[in-house]
């Protein structure tokens, strides 16, 4: 038989025994089952003490002799015998007690697991106009497979069948990488284990029954925030998919959601031919503004014009607007859909890949830091600037950087730095000068801002802002749209490193560039047209389909509907760990500021 590890921890001695190192335990007749289930880490927990003046003791197997006398023998298999009679009720204890642990914790870690799918399913799925309302679906009037001649049934249902529609039941999964262990880079993990937990979401696109009837509907789009390359694109693919479904009034509100309160702003007819040629041209057709009118009074409109879809282009603060006119619809009861579109140049918008508009401003950006490369390269010890957009986020400045390969330092909000000391960014200028004679810095509007807010507890970063804080002081002002309006961090370092080359008296040419307006307000690309196209005519799917208060994006590469509820909690921001801020790192070379 073979020793186990449990019987191998009797009680403790009496007295302290001599500090040695332990004998090692062995097994004389090959390994049994107990041995195999336990580890050498096992055996040593549980052969663990409380008290630190008993040093744990293993007792190895009676050693016998090789001719040994039958009196010995018949000795040590006495005393054998004896120590296993002892220890039996123990030994059992012990191991049904370690088995038992061990399955209370994995019954817990699948309780948990469960736990959190449930939490899952429930917080994404997705609200419908017949939660509040009982209503029967007819047969989808969108198809792409179409007799010449216009002949269909009496519900205008095209005779021709196609196969292009998407299940209700189908899902995309948002996450596809198992991390082993917390400590990867960019894990993103629900406990310690980083158990595996499959986050399904909706799958967009057409569906074969919906829940309006077109030519009953009046649909209308709003633009809301600043200017995003591929609004126009949106807005085209919305009336165009409208069309199709067979909409025939579709209006236009102008200048966000101030035009439906603003006097003097009337709606905007709109047709496919008079938005066919809009994509050619950055801006919106309609018209930006930021901030609004009180919920009610907005959704007061809606019900005076009966509007049936609500088509909101914006970013965070659109789609919590879109949200709050979502349920202040559900609560009066209203049969109106609300669908949002993720616009932003920021790609700061929880759970998406990306949101339309960031390519291009990523493509405009870099051709900023082309130019401030070429300026700096030119002149003698030129320093190039480039200050770039993301209010709460880095990640325009991150990707441009990488695209361009042309940067030596990419300062985010994101990840805390120092301009003076030993480790600051002027005494790394000083040390690229020396070595490379020029170099090009990015940094993004944000950037040394967003850590008052976030780690002012923490002591090296108090460190760290005592530079930035003689011209970057928080005025707590805001804009229409409620952010915080942020100091100039362009301006602010285009003097410091003035001022600090010419007191340590070496001549440097500062070339600073601000591109922030030239980056939203040019055409989309063709990444992001495409892009464009795609959510707005998902955008029409989901609010036929009897969606609402849904917004309509790209995860893990697949197109899907997720709940405003669940992008709107928190920005998005740039992990310092995941791997594209290493790729990040390695491109400029740059080191720890701080």
């Amino acid at each position: 038989m073979c020793c186990s590890p449990a019987s191998l921890c009797p009680p403790g001695p009496t007295t302290t025994p001599p500090l040695r190192r332990p004998p090692r335990a062995r097994c004389v007749e090959g390994r049994g089952a107990a041995s195999e289930y336990y580890s050498k880490a096992t055996t040593r927990s549980l052969c663990s003490t409380p008290f630190p003046h008993r040093s744990p003791v293993l007792r190895p197997r009676r050693r016998i002799p090789a001719s040994p006398s039958s009196a010995r023998v018949a000795a040590a298999l006495v005393h054998t015998a004896s120590v296993a009679a002892f220890n039996k009720g123990s030994n059992f204890i012990r191991l049904f007690s370690f088995k038992c642990q061990r399955v209370h914790l994995q019954e817990n870690k699948k309780a948990c697991s469960t736990k959190f799918q449930e939490d899952w399913d429930k917080r994404f799925n997705l609200p419908r106009i017949t939660d509040i309302y009982d209503l029967k679906p007819r047969p989808t009037t969108f198809s792409l497979k179409k007799n010449r001649s216009p002949a269909g049934d009496e519900n205008g249902t095209p005779m021709d069948k196609w196969n292009g529609y998407v299940n209700s039941d189908d899902r995309a999964l948002l996450k596809v990488i198992k991390y082993s262990s917390p400590n990867s880079a960019g894990a993103e993990c629900i406990d310690p284990d980083c158990s595996w937990v499959e986050q399904w979401v909706h799958r967009a696109g057409p569906r074969k029954e919906i829940y309006y009837e077109p030519e009953e509907v009046k649909a209308a789009i709003v633009t809301c925030g600043g200017l995003c390359p591929g609004l126009n694109d949106v807005i085209r693919q919305i009336v165009f998919t409208l069309e199709t479904y067979g909409v025939k009034n579709i209006v236009g509100i102008p200048f966000g959601y101030r035009g439906f309160f603003e006097k003097g702003l009337k709606e905007m007819p709109l047709s496919r031919h008079l938005v066919e040629n809009i994509n050619l041209a950055g801006g919106s057709f309609l018209g930006v503004s930021r901030g609004g009118a009180k919920t009610s009074e907005i959704v007061d409109s809606i019900q005076a014009r009966r509007i049936d879809m609500l088509f909101v282009l914006g970013g965070n603060g659109t789609h919590a607007g879109a949200n709050a006119i979502h349920e202040e619809c559900r609560k009066r009861k209203l049969k109106v859909s609300v669908v949002a579109v993720p616009k932003t140049i920021d790609n700061d918008i929880l759970l998406m890949d990306k949101t339309f508009g960031f390519d291009t401003a990523v493509e405009e950006a870099q051709r900023a830091i082309n130019s401030a490369y070429i300026e700096a390269r030119s002149a003698y010890h030129g320093i190039g600037l480039v200050k770039l957009m993301g209010r709460s986020s880095g990640f325009i400045a991150m990707h441009a950087s990488l695209s361009s390969g042309q940067v030596d330092v990419c300062l985010i909000p994101e990840v805390p730095f120092t301009l003076d000391g030993e480790y600051g960014v002027l005494r790394h200028l000083e040390h690229l000068l020396k070595t490379k004679g020029f170099c090009v810095v990015c940094v993004a509007e944000a950037a040394g801002q967003i850590q008052l807010e976030a780690r002012e507890s923490r002591a090296y970063d108090l460190v760290i802002l005592r530079s930035l804080q003689e011209l970057l002081q928080k005025s707590g002002a805001t804009d229409a749209s409620g952010n915080v309006i942020l100091s100039d961090i362009g301006v602010h370092m285009q003097q410091k490193i003035k001022m600090h080359f010419k007191d340590i008296g070496v001549p440097a040419d500062v070339k600073y560039i601000d591109p922030t307006y030239m980056v939203r307000a040019c055409r989309a690309n063709a990444s992001d047209a495409i892009l464009c196209t795609v959510l707005g005519q998902n955008a029409v799917h989901g609010a036929f389909a009897g969606f609402s208060g849904i917004t309509s994006c790209i995860c893990n590469t697949h197109y899907v509907y997720l709940p405003i509820t669940e992008v709107i909690t928190a920005p998005k921001r740039v992990n310092p760990n995941s791997r594209m801020w290493h790729r990040c790192l390695t491109s400029t070379g740059q080191p720890d500021f701080h």
